[in-house]
């Protein structure tokens, strides 16, 4: 295996050499976690100053002495007491470390449910205490809408500032060293391009292989000792099992956290994490998505809402009937088998808005302008009408409100073999309507759609809570890309 002569103004006859990009020259005195510290504290300030920002409109829009601002005589402060529950709140899942705003994937997302669970908070301890806030309901429905959107908009900027700094090599909260074989070392740097996480790549110390591991080691282990690194990334297959530990013995005198790097099957699971039962100590690769007590809860939401929807919407549901059966010749319910909870098969209802009812070996997706969409099913699938009858699947346990939308049998034969991880989506129960749909992926099939669609899908998996359901409800309903894509 061939070396590398240079790195980072040092030389060696060694396998010792650099990365391309590995960012810009680091003080290894420099103190990383003051880099750290500092942003976090530039992270609180900015949301602080969109509560601050939002307060300052909310009262030029509702005006003391307006009608609608109908302020208490006394009471808790809404704006101070709200802002300590974000902050709090914020605080305790570690949400202002530097990393999270790396890879965030959607500010929205981690700004609504905290900034909901503050004003859920305030307004209980407000009822439970029979304290008067100084707030009228418009003025804090007010606050709470500006509040979200300045929040919302705030971390948007900072996210787009942060990773800026961090690809132009200026942002480098932690200093890493990389030790591997020259393949596995390429791969990493390429494949997860650590600069883009934060991470200042020191140095790599590329090992040669057996015959030269000492010697390579104790070189590795010198410059280890002057560059400091934060971390020390043992990047040596998983299968090579004395060479990982003769590396481990090698830095376990050096005071820095050492990691094993990743093995590219965990690629394919994003949330592993090592766990420990006893004294055995093993890689959790898939976790359980719910617990017996989240599913309780979640089976609660889905029978009261479920019950008291049906009971509602009885007479549409009669209208709706009529008018199918005048639209067009055919039952008014159409029974397709699914896939359900554990891949149970089950027959799901749904408003017949097709002249055919497929349910076969072939069953071809409905497309744009499809002649077999009637009259009456173009309007019902463009609103989700046609949906409406699983409420009944959800009453009888076969389905969930909230969940990734079930496939017809023949779809989902289709897609498992070559889309990693699409049978996860079967590990809870189906739902009438999902992250995904919410986000816009529904309608026909095309490789991309389907492969986007299960993203969506499994990120609801892999983290449900009752608020996220409660948001895809809300959404649901106020949402246009609820509504887009539907044939």
């Amino acid at each position: 295996m061939s070396s590398r002569h240079q790195t980072m103004g040092f030389s060696s006859r060694q396998g010792f050499g650099p990365l391309p990009r590995l960012g810009w020259a680091l003080n290894p005195r420099i103190n990383t976690s003051l880099i750290r510290g500092g942003f976090a504290l530039l992270a609180v300030l900015s949301d602080l100053g969109a509560i601050g920002v939002a307060a300052m409109a909310t009262r030029l829009l509702c005006s003391p002495g307006s009608e609608a601002a109908g302020a208490a005589h006394s009471g808790l402060p809404l704006t101070l007491i709200v802002t300590i529950f974000f902050l709090a709140s914020n605080m305790m899942r570690s949400e202002y470390k530097i990393v999270h705003y790396l890879a965030y994937k959607d500010c929205t997302q981690r700004v609504f449910l905290p900034w909901n669970i503050a004003f859920l908070c305030v307004f209980a301890i407000s009822f439970w205490t029979r304290t008067a806030l100084d707030h009228s309901l418009f003025q804090a429905a007010v606050f709470y809408g500006a509040s979200l959107f300045h929040l919302i908009l705030a971390r948007a900027l900072l996210v787009k500032w942060v990773r800026w700094r961090a690809e132009a090599g200026s942002i480098a909260t932690r200093r890493v060293l990389l030790v591997g074989f020259e393949d596995e070392v390429t791969q990493f740097s390429e494949d997860y391009e650590p600069w883009r996480l934060g991470m200042h790549v020191s140095a790599a110390s590329v090992l040669r292989g057996r015959e030269h591991l000492k010697e390579d080691l104790a070189l590795a282990s010198a410059y280890a000792r002057i560059l400091r690194p934060d971390d020390i990334f043992i990047l040596v297959p998983w299968s090579h099992k004395e060479t990982i530990d003769e590396c481990i013995n090698a830095f376990l005198r050096i005071p820095a956290s050492i990691h094993l790097g990743p093995e590219r099957v965990l690629d394919r699971f994003m949330d592993a994490q090592v766990c420990k039962i006893g004294q055995m100590v093993s890689l959790n690769l898939v976790h359980r998505p719910l617990s017996p007590a989240e599913v309780f809860v979640k089976r609660a939401l889905d029978v009261t809402l479920a019950g008291m929807a049906c009971l509602a919407l009885l007479p549409f549901f009669l209208a709706v009937a009529i008018a199918i059966k005048c639209d067009s010749p055919g039952p008014v319910i159409f029974r397709q088998r699914r896939y359900g909870f554990n891949q149970e098969p089950f027959r799901i209802f749904k408003f017949r808005s097709m002249t055919t009812l497929e349910d076969g070996a072939n069953v071809k997706q409905a497309t744009q302008n499809d002649s077999r969409v009637t009259r009456l099913g173009r309007f019902m699938r463009r609103f989700n009408i046609d949906e409406l009858p699983q409420l009944l699947n959800v009453l009888r346990g076969e389905m969930s409100l909230v969940g990734p939308r079930p496939h017809a049998l023949a779809h989902d034969q289709l897609f498992e073999p070559f889309i990693g991880l699409y049978a996860r989506r079967h590990n809870v129960k189906p739902g009438i309507t999902g992250w995904a749909q919410v986000n816009g992926f529904r309608g026909a099939f095309t490789d991309e759609k389907i492969r986007q669609r299960i993203a969506y899908d499994l990120y609801y998996i892999d983290n449900w809570s009752l608020l996220f359901d409660i948001q895809i409800l809300w959404l649901t309903v106020t949402s246009k890309k609820a509504y887009s894509n539907a044939y």
